[in-house]
């Protein structure tokens, strides 16, 4: 009984270590996901990319990046910097190790946090694979702190009345392109 308790403090040990080491990336989520993880297929990822002219001059923010597939294949294929963003602290784990065995921790970060409060100012691309609804409530947000001319892509959700430029079909699956436009703030309701 005493070997099997000192066993278990030793594994309670071990997870507390472990925690720590990882930082700021193990926190708990401040709220649950808004949608589950339900990865993007690599062919449409790719096409994302390429509908999105992503190369070695883009920014590109993944907003809830999952496993880090776009944000890793942004830097390893089309020579992009990129950051992924979720709120899900296992998601940022795996993303972390995904950009790791990729070698392309240079290029990439992950962040845990909500998206609706991510700083995205400086990305050039934003990439989406959630719910319309979800899109809908990020829209003036996009709108607000991003840049004329920064380009929106979104796998299978559009954006309710805000038209796409184009839309790809990709294996069956719909993807959808913007570009922020120049009264984008003033949609947003600020100058």
């Amino acid at each position: 009984m005493q070997a099997r308790m000192i066993r278990l403090t030793a594994l309670a040990l071990v997870a507390a270590v472990a925690l720590l080491a990882a930082g700021p990336q193990a926190q708990a989520p401040t709220r649950e996901p808004d949608v589950i993880f339900v990865p993007t297929p690599e062919q449409v990822v790719e096409g994302m990319l390429k509908l999105a002219k992503v190369g070695p001059r883009d920014i590109v923010y993944d907003l809830g990046c999952g496993d880090g597939r776009t944000v890793i294949m942004a830097a390893q294929k089309f020579g992009a910097h990129a950051v992924g963003v979720d709120i899900d602290p296992e998601r940022i784990a795996e993303s972390t190790a995904n950009g790791k065995t990729a070698g392309v921790m240079d290029k990439v970060k992950f962040i845990q946090g909500d998206l609706f409060e991510a700083n995205i100012k400086e990305a050039t691309v934003v990439t989406l694979y959630l719910l319309t609804s979800l899109n809908l409530k990020l829209r003036p947000k996009l709108w607000r702190e991003l840049k004329p001319g920064t380009r929106i892509v979104s796998h299978a959700f559009d954006m309710g009345d805000w038209q796409p430029e184009k839309t790809e079909d990709v294996d069956g699956r719909k993807i959808y392109f913007w570009t922020i436009p120049k009264d984008a703030a003033a949609r947003a309701g600020t100058k």
